[in-house]
This record gives structure tokens, C-alpha cells and sequence, in this order.
């Protein structure tokens, strides 16, 4: 058996075979390999760039949301290829370094880079992407055309023609609800009011008194003037209620439009219907001799009770009927008035109730147009509103004819014999109203429609 040649310990030494040189050299390729391995595994990353990372829909569809969430994964992206490149193009490591790498980490390798899903709450949006997104909904409703339209020549005249003309919209006015002050008053009967006004507008024409002059041969319009004049006047001195002053008038017309009256017989007339409708509304009515003495013993007690019952007979004792009066106290209400407006109302009204003029204007009305025309007298602006017009069913178109023709009545009331109406409502207690000028938009002269 041949034996191993004995090589000196320095030879081994010079050709790098020591032991301790062999150990080494083992070591130093194991740990190079374990290096080129890891390293290896960390050029695995490189198999990221075929992954498509698709980043979860944002929580809103805004277009801002939409490249927040796109910036978020291109930031991932580019910082998974910076930390690649280097590790792969740059030099290995030394043997120390990738011992220590070896003991204090754990190998890169096994870690799988995966594109994790983003939580849905991760996008937030600020107020100022908040407006920008309502913005941008509100244009993509519109269709989506962010560009302002030019504006021509021809629109631009077109509004102004329409501002010219009173075309162009208003902000709708508030109704006001009149009724909201009596809802605790039981006496208002707020649950039947609309329906009994509804009713009091289909019946009114059936109890009006139409112009029934031309059929009466002996009596003419001044005769009734004065005979109106002079029952206001009974009126207060008894004092009574406007009720029955409006439906003493009411009974007077429907008896002269069915029953032709001699002159002697128009005073009698008058204080039995005045008798007639004390009974029907006042608590405590007038006596029958108190009539007696009113008109100077000139008609007998017995003469008033037969005249009061062939006034019910003609009448068919209907005395429950929808005077001015039961509209303007509604309508009065619907002004939301003060104290000087209801009083111009009611002087405006009874100069009516005086003309016989009048009597071609439906109840409902003479009641609106008195209280029109007081709020032209006033200057109550706006001279007419919604809730007037609700109330009263009329336009202000509607209500100017009437309402010319009570502040005429106004303007020439001074001038005049009956003067019961204007001492009336000249004493201060009633706001001293008949002395105020009339209505300068409704006189004569502003009848082009323009207001003063």
C-alpha cells in the first residue's frame, strides 16, 4: 500500500490547503452562495412587475377620489422598483456582512410581495375636493359641459324685454294665515270658516238685490239717498250693530225690487224693516213706539206691525243673507289691518251702501273693493297681496271699477246735503278717517293705471 506523500505544513500553507485555509475557503463559498442565493430571492420581486395592482374603488365616484387612489398605487409601485434596482444591479456583500445579515434577519426571500387591497375609509376627502365634487355631479347632470356659454345679443334683449313688461319671476309671496290668532277661540269655529264663506259666495247672488228703479214709478235714486242717509243716522242713535244696519238696507231693496212703494209709504218702509232686522240680531231691539216717535208720529203703530208682516210675506221670511258687511268683517281681517284701516273700510263701504249705483256689484265685492280702496287711500303697499286675493277670490283688475267708484263717493261727500256718513266717521273716535284725501290711484284722472 502506497503511502500519502508528507507535504511540508508551509507548502500547504503557500498552495492554500491548510486546514484552517480549507475551512475557511468552505466558508467563504457557503456563505457566497447563501448570498447569491438571497439574492436571488430578492431578484424574485422582479415577478411583481407582471401583477397588476388594481387599488380598491374609492368609497365616492368623484373623479378627485378616483386620482387620489391612483396616485396612492403608483407610490407603491415606484417605491417597490426603488428598493429593487439597487439590490440587484448593486455589489454583494461581503462574507461579514452577510453573516450578520444571516443572524440578526430573517432571509428576504420568503416574504412574497403582494399588492394588499386598500381599506375602503382610506381616502379622505376635504372640503375643498367636497365642493369640487359637487361641482362636478351638478355638471355631469347638466351634460357634462364645463364650458359657460357665451351670452348673445338676442337673449339679452329678450330679458330686458321681459323686465320691461313684468315678465320676468317674482319670488312668491308668503300667504299669511289670518286665523292662526283665534285658535283657542272657540267662538271663530275655525273648523267650518272656509266652508261657510264657500257657502256665503254661492248664496249671495241668490238674496241680492238687482236695480230695480226703472219699476218704481214715484220713488227715484236721491229719494233712497236720503232714506239711507237717515237710517244710518236712527242707527246710531239707537246704537245698533253694523249687522243690522246692513240688513235693515238688504230688506229695504228686496222689498222695492218685488213690490212697487208710493213715495208716502217709503219712511214706513224703512222703520219696519229696521224693526225687523233689530229682532233679528240685536239682544235688546228697539221698542215699535220708538219708531213711532223717530219718524214724529208720522206713521201709527199699527201701520208698522201690517207694513213688517207684507214685508215677510214678499220675502218669503228669508232674513238670513250674506250682506257686505259679513264680507268685509273677513276681508278686513285678511288686510291684517290696523285700527285707521278698518275704519276707512267700513266709511268706504257705507258711502256704497248710501249709492244706489252700487247695488250692480255683487255683495262680496263692494266688500273687497272698499277694503282696496282704503289701502289706496292709506298707502298700505302693496296696495293688494296673495292673501287678500285668496280670501276675497277677486284680482286687483277685478276690483277696480268698484273701488273708482267708492273713492268718487269719497271725494264728493264734503260737498254734499247727506252728511250723516262723513260726521260719523269725522269724530276722532273712528280715526277721523272721512276728512283724509281720497285715493289719488284711483281718481279719475290716474285712470291710466299709472300710481301715483
Amino acid at each position: 500500500m502506497a503511502s500519502r506523500p508528507i507535504v511540508p505544513i508551509h507548502q500547504q500553507q503557500v498552495r492554500g490547503e491548510g486546514v484552517i485555509g480549507g475551512g475557511k475557503q468552505k466558508k467563504n463559498v457557503a456563505a457566497d452562495g447563501k448570498n447569491r442565493r438571497a439574492l436571488g430571492d430578492i431578484g424574485n420581486l422582479d415577478r411583481v412587475k407582471g401583477v397588476e395592482i388594481k387599488p380598491n374603488r374609492p368609497i365616492t365616484r368623484s373623479f378627485c377620489a378616483q386620482l387620489l387612489a391612483n396616485a396612492q398605487a403608483a407610490a407603491v409601485v415606484e417605491n417597490n422598483k426603488k428598493l429593487t434596482i439597487p439590490n440587484v444591479g448593486g455589489p454583494k456583500p461581503n462574507v461579514a456582512e452577510g453573516a450578520v445579515a444571516k443572524r440578526v434577519a430573517p432571509k428576504p426571500a420568503e416574504k412574497k410581495v403582494v399588492a394588499k387591497p386598500k381599506p375602503q375609509d382610506v381616502v379622505e376627502i376635504s372640503p375643498d375636493e367636497e365642493v369640487q365634487k359637487n361641482k362636478s355631479v351638478a355638471k355631469k347632470k347638466e351634460g357634462g359641459d364645463n364650458k359657460k356659454k357665451p351670452q348673445t345679443l338676442s337673449s339679452v334683449l329678450t330679458a330686458r324685454s321681459k323686465a320691461a313688461c313684468g315678465l320676468t319671476k317674482k319670488p312668491k309671496e308668503q300667504i299669511i294665515d289670518i286665523d292662526a290668532d283665534d285658535s283657542g277661540n272657540e267662538l271663530a269655529a275655525l273648523e267650518y270658516i272656509e266652508d261657510i264663506y264657500k257657502f256665503y259666495k254661492l248664496e249671495e247672488n241668490e238674496s241680492r238685490p238687482y236695480q230695480y228703479m226703472d219699476s218704481q214709478p214715484e220713488i227715484n235714486e236721491r229719494m233712497r239717498a236720503i232714506l239711507v242717509d237717515w237710517l244710518i243716522d236712527v242707527n246710531n242713535k239707537f246704537d245698533l250693530s253694523l249687522e243690522t244696519l246692513y240688513l235693515t238696507i238688504n230688506i229695504v231693496d228686496r222689498f222695492l225690487a218685488v213690490k212697487v212703494v208710493p213715495r208716502r209709504e217709503l219712511q214706513l218702509l224703512g222703520i219696519s224693516a229696521m224693526l225687523l232686522a233689530s229682532k233679528y240680531e240685536e239682544i235688546w231691539p228697539p221698542e215699535v213706539n220708538d219708531f213711532v216717535c223717530l219718524s214724529d208720529r208720522a206713521y201709527t203703530h199699527e201701520q208698522i206691525l201690517v207694513m213688517e208682516k207684507i214685508i215677510l210675506g214678499k220675502l218669503e221670511w228669508t232674513l238670513t243673507v250674506p250682506t257686505p258687511y259679513v264680507f268685509l268683517v273677513r276681508f278686513i281681517k285678511a288686510s291684517v289691518p290696523d285700527q285707521e284701516l278698518e275704519n276707512m273700510s267700513h266709511f268706504l263701504s257705507e258711502l256704497g251702501m248710501m249709492q244706489y249705483s252700487t247695488l250692480m256689484f255683487c255683495p262680496s265685492m263692494v266688500a273687497a273693493s272698499a277694503v282696496f280702496a282704503a289701502r289706496c287711500t292709506l298707502n298700505k303697499t302693496p296696495f293688494w297681496n296673495e292673501t287678500l286675493k285668496l280670501h276675497t277670490g277677486y284680482s286687483e283688475e277685478q276690483l277696480m271699477d268698484c273701488a273708482k267708484l267708492l273713492v268718487s263717493f269719497h271725494s264728493t261727500i264734503g260737498g254734499g246735503k247727506l252728511k250723516v256718513v262723513h260726521r260719523k266717521y269725522s269724530d276722532p273716535q273712528k280715526g277721523a278717517v272721512a276728512v283724509f284725501p281720497p285715493a289719488k290711484y284711483l281718481m279719475p284722472e290716474s285712470s291710466s293705471g299709472t300710481r301715483v
